[in-house]
Formats: structure tokens, C-alpha cells, sequence
């Protein structure tokens, strides 16, 4: 979607409201949502919601329009008991973002089977096991939430070392019958010393078939790099997007914490463009794509979910 969409979009959105928007902007396009792929989204947008109301939350993410669901835990529910959930809601959840750091992954394995998955996602792997600089001091009684650790810089053999976790991952989780993918923060855009990044060792070190990847779009333009050039220099690598937005940025972060730390925004209200995103992505073989939304919210987060809605729904 070009700015000047963008800025139409949110005029329209808050003049008329997400109904209004509705019926006003989505009879020009043809029938069909991006990249002509069920809407989806990860659940960890509406992470207050749904613990307070699971069933409630899921059946109104689908009466939004939302067809398919990324999981990221089950909450208080056996995951027996989110599967029924999840069908009872109309949604299917063909990939789940799962503890793949776990010791055993016999057990994740048969969470992704019971939700019906195809895709066993890690969330991020580094941020479970690579060393961080965590902030200084004991936590006060009464003082608001410490600040997320900041990670330290992977470097070259950091970046290996996961690359080789992620083939060891892939493989068990072939064997399970299931596809590893691998979701990215901002900091895999590292720079390297050949300048590339460190998601390029990801990439060029993981066996194509054993590792596939889901590009964060937002977290990638937060990085600095760009998901179009990933698509056209990896061809076959990319399965999944997340769609997500941050508000303009003075340069690229890497930092996951701190005040350097991305923020997230409703979709049309940031920096990236993501129409030519879509372009290329239905032309690399994307098959699913997700929205998500990271803190803060501009009103709340299922008010965010809608307009997420509408954002696919018009940017076919």
C-alpha cells in the first residue's frame, strides 16, 4: 500500500469507523485478501484478551473476518482443550510458535499435531539461550515492570552456533512429520564483518529443505534490511510473513530492549510500505500470512485486530 493509501486509509478509518470502512473501502477491491491468502493472525496481538476470555476472543477474531490463527501457548487449556476451541471458533492454526529450545521435543511435537499445524515455528531461539546483558539492580516493591534484558551482540560464531541448532531442530522436526520454521526478531540484521547480516548465516547455514523461515516484516524493516531482497535472493527459503508496523524510526534497531527498542503501531500507521511486500511475497510462494502488533497500543488491542482486518482485507 502506497503513503497515499496509508494516509487515505487512516483518514477514512477514523472518520467513518471500522464498519463504515468496511463497506466505503473494500468494494474496490476485487474479492480476495493479500496476496489472495486467508487473513490471519498471531495471537499474540490480543495476549490480554485472550486469557480473560478464550472462547470470546476467538469467535470474534473470526467474526472480524480472520480465518486463520498463529497459537503462542494455550493459556489455562490443555492443548486438547484449545484445539476445541480453536474449531468451535471457525479458525484453523496451520503454524504454531513453540518452545523449540525445549530439551524434549517430543511433547511440542504432539502439540502441533493436535492443533492440526504444519509448521512447527520457533518464536525466537536466541533470546532463549544466548547470553544477555540484563538490566542492573534487584527489582523494587511498587516500582513499574523492569525493562526487557538486552541481548548481547550474537557475532559471526554466535549466529553459526544457532544456524547449526536450527538443523538439528529441523531435522527432528521432519522426522515428526512436521516443517521448522524459524520467525526473526530485529536482531538477527547484526552486521557481520563482510558487512552481510547475520541472518544470512541463518540462511546460508540451515539445510533449504530441513529449515524454512517466516519473515517479521516489521522487525526486518527495524533492522534495517528489506523482506523483498530476502525473497528474491533465497527463493524457496520463505513460507510465512508476519505483517506488523512500528512508528517511524530515526535508524535501523537492533535492540530488543531498552530505549532503542522498535514501536509498534496499528498497520497503515508506520513506515513500511507493505504493498510491494505483498507483490513480491505472492510470487515467492508465500502461503500464509499473520498479522501482529507489538506494544504500545493506540487504543486497544482488538481494536488494533480490526484494523488489522481491514488492512489486509484492502491491500490484495
Amino acid at each position: 500500500m502506497s503513503l497515499q493509501s496509508r494516509r487515505d486509509f487512516l483518514i477514512a478509518t477514523r472518520n467513518l469507523g471500522l464498519a463504515a470502512v468496511a463497506t466505503a473501502v473494500l468494494p474496490r477491491f476485487a474479492q480476495g485478501e493479500a496476496m489472495g491468502l486467508p487473513p490471519g493472525i498471531q495471537l499474540y496481538t490480543v495476549r490480554q484478551d485472550l486469557p480473560k476470555d478464550t472462547p470470546g476472543t476467538l469467535k470474534l477474531l473470526h467474526e472480524i473476518g480472520f480465518r486463520e490463527v498463529e497459537t503462542a501457548g494455550f493459556g489455562k487449556y490443555s492443548v486438547k482443550e484449545f484445539r476445541q476451541l480453536i474449531d468451535d471458533a471457525g479458525l484453523k492454526v496451520p503454524s504454531a510458535h513453540l518452545n523449540m529450545n525445549a530439551a524434549d521435543l517430543g511433547p511440542i511435537f504432539e502439540d502441533a499435531h493436535t492443533l492440526g499445524a504444519k509448521y512447527a515455528t520457533s518464536s525466537s531461539l536466541a533470546t532463549g539461550n544466548m547470553p544477555r546483558r540484563a538490566p542492573a539492580g534487584p527489582p523494587v516493591a511498587g516500582a513499574p515492570p523492569a525493562p526487557r534484558p538486552v541481548m548481547a551482540p550474537l557475532g559471526l560464531e554466535g549466529f553459526t552456533k544457532l544456524a547449526a541448532q536450527m538443523n538439528d531442530i529441523g531435522a527432528k522436526t521432519k522426522a515428526a512429520g512436521l516443517q521448522y520454521a524459524y520467525h526473526n526478531h530485529n536482531y538477527e540484521f547484526e552486521k557481520m564483518p563482510d558487512g552481510s547480516y547475520g541472518y544470512d548465516v541463518l540462511i546460508n547455514n540451515t539445510d533449504h529443505e530441513l529449515v524454512k523461515f517466516e519473515i517479521d516484516c516489521g522487525w526486518m524493516s527495524a533492522g534495517g534490511a528489506n523482506p523483498i531482497d530476502y525473497f528474491k535472493k533465497y527463493p524457496g527459503r520463505f513460507k510465512m510473513i508476519h505483517v506488523k508496523e512500528f512508528q517511524a524510526l530515526d535508524k535501523p534497531s537492533i535492540s530488543l530492549g531498552g530505549p532503542d527498542r522498535p514501536k509498534g503501531t496499528n498497520l497503515g500507521e508506520g513506515f513500511i510500505d507493505y504493498k510491494p511486500i505483498f507483490a513480491a511475497g505472492k510470487k515467492a510462494g508465500i502461503e500464509h500470512v499473520f498479522s501482529e502488533q507489538e506494544d504500545p497500543f493506540p487504543v486497544s488491542q482488538m481494536a488494533s485486530a480490526k484494523v488489522a482486518y481491514a488492512f489486509l482485507h484492502a491491500s490484495m
